[in-house]
C-alpha cells in the first residue's frame, strides 16, 4: 500500500510512519553488515575533501572561486547517500523514530549498537582514506596543500564553534532525510542542495571533517588533543544534539500532536 493510502491523519504522520518502518529495518540488521557498510561510507565521504580540494586547487581564489568549489564537498553526500552506505547523522537518524514510538532499554540498546556500529565503521573508514590520501602518490602538491588548507580553515574554529555550526548541520542533514522520504524524484539534486549550504556556511560534519583532521594528524599539523577535543567531542554532540535528539524529537512531537 502507498504510504498515501495508510490512513493517516497526515502526511507528514504518513512520512514519520516511513522512516519509523525504515529505521526499524535498520535496527534489525546484522551488526558487521552495518559496520561493513558504515567503513565503505568513510571511505567514500573522502571524496567531499578530495573534490573541493581538486577544485580549490584549479580555481581563482575570488569569491566566484570558493561558490564553485564549495560544490566539491556535496559529492561525498551524494555518492554515500545514493549509494545506500551507512552515514553516521544520516541513517542514523531513522532508527531514532522507533525508540521514541516505543521506548524501551532493549529498544535503547539496540539504537545505541547502530550508532556505536555506524560511527565506529565511518571513523575506519576516515582512516583508511586518509592515509591513502596521504601516503599513496595520488595528487599532486598543489592539491595536497588545498586539503591541508580547507582542513586548517575548519581548525580554525573554537570548540563552540564547532559545536554551534555542528548543530546546525546536523540539523539539515536530518531535514534532508526528511525530504528524502517524500520524493519520488530530484534526490541527487536535494541532496547537493543541502550539503551545498553546509558547505557554503562552513558548517561541521563529524566524518566529513574526520577525513580531514585525520589527514592533518597523518601530515602533523594537528595533535591528538585538538583532534579529539577542539574537533571530535564538540562535532559530534553538535551533530547528535541538532540532528539526532532536536529534529527527531520535533517531528515526533509533530505527528503525536496529529494523531
Amino acid at each position: 500500500m502507498a504510504i498515501e493510502d495508510a490512513n493517516m491523519p497526515s502526511k507528514a504522520a504518513a512520512v514519520h510512519e516511513k522512516i519509523r518502518l525504515s529505521g526499524e529495518k535498520e535496527l534489525g540488521r546484522d551488526f558487521m553488515a552495518l559496520w561493513w557498510s558504515a567503513v565503505a561510507g568513510g571511505i567514500t565521504m573522502s571524496t567531499s575533501l578530495i573534490a573541493r580540494a581538486l577544485l580549490h586547487t584549479y580555481l581563482p581564489d575570488t569569491d566566484i572561486g570558493f561558490l564553485i568549489d564549495a560544490m566539491g564537498y556535496t559529492v561525498g553526500f551524494i555518492l554515500v547517500i545514493t549509494a545506500n552506505q551507512q552515514l553516521f547523522t544520516e541513517n542514523t537518524v531513522t532508527p531514532v523514530l522507533p525508540f521514541m514510538s516505543n521506548p524501551s532499554v532493549k529498544g535503547l540498546g539496540r539504537l545505541l549498537r547502530i550508532w556505536f556500529a555506524v560511527l565506529f565503521g565511518n571513523l575506519v573508514g576516515a582512516v583508511v582514506a586518509s592515509a591513502i590520501i596521504t601516503w599513496l602518490p595520488i595528487f599532486d602538491s598543489p592539491v595536497i596543500e588545498s586539503m591541508k588548507g580547507i582542513g586548517m580553515h575548519m581548525m580554525n574554529n573554537t570548540p563552540i564553534e564547532m559545536f554551534a555550526k555542528g548543530l546546525l548541520a546536523g540539523w539539515l542533514i536530518a531535514t534532508l532525510v526528511w525530504i528524502l522520504s517524500c520524493l519520488k524524484s530530484g534526490q541527487i539534486l536535494m541532496i547537493f542542495l543541502v550539503t551545498y549550504v553546509i558547505s557554503l556556511g562552513n558548517f561541521t560534519h563529524i566524518i566529513v571533517g574526520a577525513v580531514e583532521v585525520l589527514f592533518l594528524m597523518m601530515n602533523g599539523l594537528v595533535g591528538w588533543h585538538d583532534a579529539i577535543f577542539t574537533f571530535f567531542i564538540p562535532v559530534l554532540l553538535g551533530n547528535m544534539i541538532g540532528g539526532i535528539f532536536i529534529f527527531a524529537l520535533i517531528s515526533h512531537a509533530q505527528v503525536r500532536s496529529d494523531g
